[in-house]
C-alpha cells in the first residue's frame, strides 16, 4: 500500500495504525533517505503500541527499548553498523526472542539478517518539504 502524508503528525499517525495492529514478534524494516521520517513514523508506532515514553532516534545508542505498553518496542538504527554480523554481536536474536517489536531504521544494510517476512516501510520526501511518500508491504489490513 502507498500513503502520502503531509505532516510529520500524518505520518506519525499512520505508524500510529499499524502499532495498533502489529503482532508480538514482528519486525518493521525501515528503508529511506536521512531525516526522511523513519523515527517519526516510530514515534506513533510507540503510540499504537500504548507506549508512552519519548522515542528517540537510537544512532549513537544502535537500539533503544521502549516497555509498558502492549507490546514492547525494540528501535534499532543501523546507519552505523558495517554489516549484519555487528547486528548478531548486539544481540539480535535476543531481541527478535522478547515477544515485541523490532523497529529496524537502515534495515537495508542488514537485509541478509532479517526475516522474509518482515514488514517493510519505505519513506520517501514528496513533491514538498514536509510531503512523503510512504510504500507498506507485510502488512495487511492496514
Amino acid at each position: 500500500m502507498n500513503y502520502v502524508t503531509s505532516s510529520p503528525a500524518e505520518t506519525e499517525a499512520l505508524g500510529e495504525k499499524l502499532g495498533k495492529m502489529v503482532p508480538a514478534g514482528a519486525v518493521i524494516a525501515y528503508t529511506g533517505d536521512l531525516g526522511a521520517g523513519k523515527t517519526a513514523f516510530t514515534r506513533g508506532l510507540a503510540r499504537g503500541l500504548g507506549l508512552t515514553d519519548r522515542v528517540t532516534s537510537p544512532t549513537f545508542t544502535i537500539v533503544n527499548e521502549y516497555e509498558g505498553g502492549r507490546l514492547p518496542l525494540f528501535h534499532f538504527d543501523m546507519y552505523r553498523l558495517g554489516s549484519s554480523d555487528e547486528l548478531y554481536d548486539i544481540g539480535w536474536e535476543d531481541y527478535l526472542s522478547r515477544d515485541g517489536v523490532c523497529a529496524v531504521e537502515w534495515s537495508e544494510i542488514v537485509d541478509d539478517a532479517l526475516e522474509e517476512d518482515a514488514i517493510r516501510v519505505d519513506i520517501r520526501r514528496g513533491a514538498s518539504d514536509s510531503q512523503r511518500i510512504i510504500s507498506i508491504t507485510g502488512a495487511e489490513g492496514l
